[in-house]
């Protein structure tokens, strides 16, 4: 289930949960609607997640306030940070990814080699219970980006139902834990958020709740060494 971490007078911030769309999805309410219903109160939507992203959302209550997010986000002053796990190791730990994005078949995208309006996006990574933990900062919000990029590094994101080719199978938890198969979401999770607004600043941190393999300790201790990612040295080279 959602939770609504911060209600102020012109936005909410909430946590959205795996595997619900921002919009309608097959005729059903999506997230918003869901959300407006249980405030009593219209929602406007600044930003999105992917259906089948968790994590932190930010939702405008008014016109005026959608628009003043509307300029951040296009001025890119606010910092936007998502977690995910490859089973995969990258081919560099750390960099940026950069290039245009281009339609592909069905719902994919491909990343070129172009950079006429690239998506670009940051990234550290380490090793963790035998699997691979990106934190990501994506500068641009084109769709499936982060997916994208991963795919690109060759590392893409367990579970992802478009870009990982280990669907049936996708991996197993911690040794430490019980053997099992983990296959019920995809791990990729909007972590932080970082903001000025109306002359105050405003930081936001959601851990992820949901997923087995999110809860692996080691997880836990990579989180805390990269608690305020706003201050790390990002690589500004592709």
């Amino acid at each position: 289930m959602h939770q609504i971490l911060f209600n102020h007078d012109d936005f909410i911030i909430v946590s959205k949960p795996v595997s619900l769309s921002v919009h309608c999805d097959d005729n059903l309410p999506g997230f918003t609607a869901q959300l407006s219903k249980e405030l009593g109160t219209a929602l406007f939507v600044v930003h999105r997640l992917d259906r089948v992203t968790s994590g932190l959302m930010i939702f405008a209550k008014s016109t005026k306030a959608a628009a003043a997010f509307g300029v951040l986000f296009e001025t890119h002053k606010i910092g936007k940070y998502y977690l995910a796990l490859s089973d995969s190791k990258p081919r560099k730990k750390q960099g940026t990814v950069q290039g245009d994005m281009k339609k592909s078949r069905r719902s994919a995208w491909m990343l070129q080699t172009s950079q006429v309006n690239p998506a670009i996006t940051r990234f550290f990574s380490k090793a963790v219970s035998g699997r691979r933990i990106f934190l990501l900062k994506p500068e641009t919000g084109k769709t499936h980006q982060i997916r994208v990029a991963l795919k690109s590094l060759g590392s893409p994101i367990i579970g992802d139902p478009i870009y990982s080719s280990k669907t049936q199978h996708i991996g197993t938890v911690a040794k430490s834990e019980p053997s099992e198969v983990v296959n019920e979401r995809c791990y990729l999770h909007a972590w932080q958020l970082h903001f000025d607004f109306a002359g105050q600043t405003f930081s936001f941190r959601d851990d992820p709740q949901q997923g087995a393999l999110f809860s692996d300790k080691n997880v836990a201790s990579v989180l805390h060494e990269w608690s305020k990612p706003n201050i790390l040295k990002w690589s500004k080279n592709r």
